[in-house]
C-alpha cells in the first residue's frame, strides 16, 4: 500500500484525476452515473472529477493505492462513495482546477485496467459555508485498488453538501 498526502487548491468545488494517456483537460463537469448516482465523484475513461465542499481555497487529500480493498473508514468520514475507474496507462495525477497545479499519485498497483475508487469526505458542509478560510476545513481520502467493474454505490451519506451534489446529477 502506498500513500500520498497533499494540500490541493480548488476552484469551483473540484479537483480532478487525469490518466497519463489522456492529453487534454476536461472541458466541463462530467455527468453523474445515471442509474447509480453517487454525486461527489464522476468518472469517464481516464478522467475523474472529485467534488469538494469548499468552492475556492485549500483542501487536504490523502490518496491510498493498494493491491486489494483497504476497507472503508466509516467512522472517520461523513460521506463515502465507490465507483469503478478505467485507467488506460496505470498512471494518474491529481490536478487542481484549471490545471494550475499537478500532484503525483503512486503508480496504480496492477498497471492499466479497471480500479475501484472509494472517495471519503469530511467537513463538506462546514467548508461550503466558508470563503477563503485560514485553515483547511474539508478533508478527503481516496482509496484505489484493482478489481473488476461494479456499479457505483453510496456507502455513507450525512452532509447537506453531499445531498446537493447527488440531486444535481
Amino acid at each position: 500500500m502506498e500513500t500520498a498526502q497533499m494540500d490541493v487548491e480548488v476552484h469551483h468545488s473540484h479537483a480532478y484525476l487525469l490518466d497519463e494517456d489522456d492529453d487534454c483537460y476536461p472541458d466541463g463537469m462530467l455527468d453523474d452515473s445515471p442509474t447509480h448516482p453517487v454525486g461527489i465523484i464522476r468518472v469517464e475513461k481516464g478522467i475523474a472529477f472529485l467534488i469538494t465542499g469548499l468552492h475556492t481555497g485549500t483542501v487536504n487529500f490523502t490518496v491510498v493505492v493498494a493491491d486489494q480493498d483497504p476497507g472503508a473508514d466509516l467512522e472517520g468520514y461523513e460521506d463515502i462513495v465507490e465507483i469503478s475507474f478505467e485507467s488506460p496507462s496505470g498512471y494518474i495525477s491529481l490536478y487542481e482546477s484549471g490545471g494550475a497545479g499537478v500532484h503525483g499519485i503512486p503508480s496504480l498497483s496492477a498497471g492499466p485496467g479497471t480500479y475501484r475508487f472509494r472517495y471519503h469526505a469530511r467537513g463538506m458542509d462546514a467548508a461550503h459555508n466558508e470563503s477563503f478560510p485560514d485553515a483547511v476545513v474539508d478533508h478527503y481520502l481516496l482509496q484505489i485498488w484493482p478489481t473488476s467493474h461494479r456499479d457505483p454505490v453510496v456507502l455513507k451519506s450525512t452532509s447537506s453538501c453531499f445531498r446537493y451534489w447527488l440531486s444535481a446529477g
